[in-house]
């Protein structure tokens, strides 16, 4: 099976902006789905950098940019993509 990646920008910027907590998303995932999900840390995802992007922090669920980054709006987003 393959997994959903989720990239958490590491970014001085994003890490200053909320990213810190963000590291800790393993802990929050529901049981049923963690095994269904790869969190890996990006060292910059580049966004803060383009104009309408949006705010840090920036995390990638898949494919999905999610920008002014939380825990319960990554587990949301990581729960709809999963089905």
């Amino acid at each position: 099976m393959e997994k959903l990646t989720v990239r958490i920008c590491t970014g001085t910027l994003c890490y200053i902006m909320g990213g810190a907590e963000l590291q800790l998303l393993g802990e929050y995932l529901p049981d049923a789905i963690a095994d269904r999900v790869e969190i890996r840390g990006a060292t910059c995802l580049d966004f803060c950098n383009r104009e309408g992007s949006g705010k840090a922090p920036f995390v990638r669920v898949g494919e999905e940019l999610i920008t002014e980054a939380t825990v319960a709006k990554v587990v949301e987003a990581i729960k709809q993509q999963l089905g």
